[in-house]
């Protein structure tokens, strides 16, 4: 195992306000902003400032989830997953406490919410993150807290993630959660121009020192591990040293997605494998990648190139949340693939058993809306007047949607999820891995 590199600690020790420390840095600019989990209908510059660092708090103060403490305590001895030399086989034990998942809903502003945490997690998900959670804003707003934070005993093993850039705030807001998740994690790779307006995710790439003081405030505190979210620099030694200085500052479990800050569009950029599996080398705690997610075949490959821990999949989620029980769209099934059969499933189903989960666990309506725009856009592409009748509704009801989904059908609308005709089909994560 290689051991720390000595530019480590000149790094930790420099001043507020640094300049750049890596080899080719990446500047702060405007960014236009490309929110693909949002694409039907478009969001406005409104929803961005509820994000941003110091918005205007409009909403109505309304009493808080009874499931988030007002004044949270904890028991037990903080820091236990930084302080002394065996934090590297506590972070492995908690690992394997939970039974070492490899396949996981990655978080997605709004689009990672309870219902469909549950969805993906009946089609084989085995671990799950929250949508990213403003911890300035958990704090003060009881209405943002019950609203955009729930769970259930079933959405375990589950990852909290905040974006924050106040050591003390964000401590504030994770200890809330601390007890109804097994990891608190720390967005730093949000690469949107919402998350430059509030200095937060990959914008804190410029400033390690902050970064560093905000995993070790978690780390020296909290009940559960830290785990961090990041993208890599263009260039591979900064993104290794970027890692390792995460580690050293207590995270207990990395996520790297293989793009760049720049690189927001997943459809244009390839994901850097070969990044991912050389911070999985250099570090001593469990390694996901993200990036190149879209079927189990990408799951297979990615393990056996990057050598992680597991995976993270978001977009192609949105679209198909049975992805990981071995199902695929047709836009990922090769007319040559004589081994592809229909699955008897399709993306109505999913919409309707993810109606059914709303039902149970209440979200906003902007998050439905979103997820029955992805998960019918095949199907609205072949009848766009439904999609068009969806749009108009300015109120939406479980009625209208489940009449909506009933109207495609009439008007013969089917587009099958496929599976190969293998032991991808089974769901049997040892076969379709190969581990």
């Amino acid at each position: 195992m290689n051991k720390p590199k000595p530019l480590i600690s000149a790094i930790l020790n420099l001043n507020l306000h640094p300049k750049p420390l890596f080899s080719n840095p990446i500047h702060l600019m405007a960014l236009t902003q490309t929110r693909t989990t949002h694409s039907d209908p478009p969001q406005n510059d409104a929803e961005d400032d509820v994000l941003c660092s110091n918005p205007e708090q409009t909403q109505e103060e309304q009493p808080s989830s009874p499931s988030l403490d007002e004044t949270p305590s904890f028991v037990g001895s903080p820091g236990k997953y930084l302080t002394g030399v065996s934090r590297f086989e506590r972070a492995w034990a908690h690992w394997t406490k939970l039974g070492r998942p490899k396949l996981i809903v990655a978080p997605m502003v709004d689009n990672s919410e309870l219902p469909f945490r549950m969805l993906c997690r009946k089609y084989g998900a085995e671990a799950a993150y929250t949508p990213m959670l403003h911890s300035r804003i958990f704090n003060e707003n009881p209405k943002y807290r019950s609203e955009e934070f729930t769970t259930c005993k079933e959405d375990r093993p589950l990852f909290v993630q905040f974006c924050a850039n106040d050591p003390d705030i964000l401590l504030e807001a994770a200890r809330r959660v601390e007890s109804h998740c097994d990891y608190v994690d720390i967005n730093l790779g949000c690469p949107q121009r919402i998350a430059r307006r509030g200095y937060y995710g990959a914008f804190l790439m410029d400033n390690l020192l902050l970064v560093k003081s905000l995993v070790e405030k978690l780390a020296l505190n909290l009940n559960v591990p830290v785990s961090c979210k990041i993208r890599v620099f263009p260039k591979l030694e900064d993104t290794l040293k970027y890692a390792k200085m995460l580690e050293d500052a207590g995270c207990s479990l990395l996520a790297v997605h293989g793009r760049t800050r720049d690189e927001k569009d997943g459809k244009k950029f390839r994901a850097d494998w070969n990044a991912i599996k050389a911070v999985k080398n250099e570090l001593r705690i469990p390694v996901l990648a993200n990036g190149n997610i879209r079927h189990m075949d990408d799951v297979r490959n990615c393990l056996e190139e990057t050598g992680a821990d597991g995976v993270l999949s978001a977009e192609t989620l949105l679209e198909n949340p049975a992805l990981f029980a071995g199902f695929r769209t047709s836009n990922w099934v090769a007319d040559n693939e004589k081994d592809s059969i229909d699955g008897k499933l399709d993306q109505a189903d999913l919409v309707v058993q993810y109606l059914k989960l709303c039902e149970k666990h209440p979200v906003p309506w902007r998050m439905i809306r979103s997820h029955v725009h992805k998960m019918l856009g095949d199907w609205f592409r072949v009848q766009p007047q439904v999609r068009e009748e969806l749009n108009a509704q300015s109120r939406l009801t479980f009625e209208f949607l489940y009449g909506l989904v009933d109207q495609l059908r009439e008007l013969g609308v089917q587009v099958p999820l496929h599976q190969k005709d293998d032991a991808s089909a089974t769901g049997n994560l040892a076969e379709v891995i190969g581990i």
